[in-house]
């Protein structure tokens, strides 16, 4: 019988482990009992929690992304600027425990399953849509919307890009340095919108990237 007020406690140790033991793998071959034995838990104890490994699975990729939705909003909050906001999303992309080796290995793992998984490609979706959505909000307020969404495609795109490179053990591309090439495309991109503005005869005022 568990022990009263361990439930928590033995969760996310599973799914801790399940993160770790995944990486190690860089598939999801890893097994049930294999993920207990990281969590120094039994079997029988996960499958209680849990019932099966894709439900734990799901939960691992939830924590995830409750981990970057709280560190976003927390970025967010402490950015004085609309220009602070976009570089405060994009920063929290890039940070260190995101860019964990196992943690890497992990959501390309989780990116391969989405393609068999409809609940893991649902959450995958759902990642995209807020990235874009915190990314546009604040490129909304520095250009017109049709040129806010395609920066903010865009941006999205060098960021999952330039992350998911460091699944390429041979050409990885360091933290700093991929916020600093996705803020160089963002500042080229705002740039050339500011200056389309200056050379439309007038008609429009020119958008001048605020920060």
């Amino acid at each position: 019988m568990p022990k009263v007020g361990m439930e928590p406690v033995r969760r996310k140790a599973l799914v801790d482990a399940t993160l770790r033991a995944v990486g190690d793998h860089g598939s999801l071959t890893v097994t049930m009992s294999e993920i207990a034995r990281h969590a120094g838990v039994s079997p029988a104890l996960a499958h209680h929690y849990f019932g099966s490994k894709e439900q734990l699975v799901i939960e691992t990729i939830r924590s995830l992304l409750r981990t970057l939705r709280t560190d976003a909003v927390a970025a967010l909050k402490a950015a004085a600027t609309p220009r602070d906001r976009l570089s405060a999303v994009i920063r929290v992309n890039f940070q260190a425990h995101q860019f964990a080796p196992e943690t890497v290995a992990a959501w390309l793992a989780f990116y391969s399953e989405a393609q068999r998984s409809e609940a893991v490609r649902r959450l995958l979706v759902v990642y995209a849509r807020r990235l874009n959505s915190n990314l546009l909000a604040s490129l909304k307020r520095l250009c017109p919307a049709g040129h806010a969404s395609e920066i903010a495609d865009g941006a999205a795109a060098m960021i999952d890009g330039l992350y998911l490179r460091q699944g390429l053990k041979s050409a990885p591309v360091s933290i700093e340095s991929s916020i600093a090439l996705t803020e160089s495309y963002v500042n080229a991109q705002l740039a050339a919108v500011a200056g389309d503005a200056c050379h439309d005869g007038g008609r429009r005022l020119p958008v001048t990237p605020e920060r």
